[in-house]
């Protein structure tokens, strides 16, 4: 069956949370200098995270809704892990076993959203709300036996191009925070179930945001196709409408 014949949902349609995590350094250190914040040493020893819309999911090829009242229309290059059983209290030792397999993740955002919520010291919130893409495909973790370098990563070329112009160019193994990691975190005091997402956070370079919008060609208008890339996992693709 070709694929253009196909309509693709999320890999996981309908997921029972979606937990975005923070774990890239080069991507936070570039974030935090943008508000004129110093690294916090927090971050390096916490895999910090929110929940996110788990309702609101775009598959490969699906059309976007541009948030309504936005300007600044952002996408986010990242990966994500999705849960193969659920457990409680899972040690990063253990966590492996409860990775069913990878997928992309766009997490789309509106800046001037985001930015005035988290003036409150709350959120993101309505800044993330309005919906994120995940596919095209799941990749299980036997298919990426070998992708994996000799210091225990992922190391998968990841890109994101915004009208077939290259914005974006980073790599899993970049990665701080490893998955094993993420996964003890949210089951701590608490349970993960089969079929949640786990977000990477975004790689380095991975957003118009770190970039600046005047050096990525700007904001995300409607009209635009965002096509993600990462090794092995396929292809994300979508026009914003």
């Amino acid at each position: 069956m070709e694929e253009r014949s196909v309509h693709f949902h999320s890999p996981v349609p309908d997921p029972p949370s979606f937990r975005d995590f923070y774990a890239f350094e080069q991507h936070v250190k570039a974030a935090r200098k943008l508000r004129g914040l110093e690294m916090n040493p927090l971050w390096y020893d916490i895999p910090i995270f929110y929940f996110s819309n788990h309702i609101v999911l775009y598959g490969h090829g699906n059309e976007v809704r541009y948030p309504q009242g936005s300007k600044e229309l952002d996408f986010e290059l990242e990966f994500a892990a999705v849960i193969a059983t659920g457990g409680s209290d899972i040690s990063a030792e253990d966590a492996d076993q409860f990775i069913a397999g990878y997928t992309i993740l766009n997490d789309w955002s509106a800046r001037d959203f985001q930015r005035e919520e988290m003036q409150l010291n709350l959120g993101p919130a309505k800044g993330k709300d309005f919906g994120s893409s995940f596919g095209p495909y799941l990749v299980t973790p036997d298919e990426l036996e070998d992708a994996w370098d000799d210091n225990g990563k992922l190391n998968l070329r990841m890109t994101c191009h915004v009208n077939d112009k290259l914005i974006s160019d980073g790599n899993t193994d970049d990665l701080y925070h490893s998955f094993p990691t993420m996964i003890e975190r949210a089951s701590r005091n608490s349970s993960v179930q089969a079929g949640d997402y786990l977000g990477s956070g975004t790689v380095g370079t991975g957003c118009i945001l770190e970039l600046r919008p005047e050096n990525a060609g700007g904001w995300i208008q409607r009209g635009d196709v965002v096509r993600m890339e990462v090794e092995r996992l396929g292809v994300l693709e979508n026009k914003v409408v």
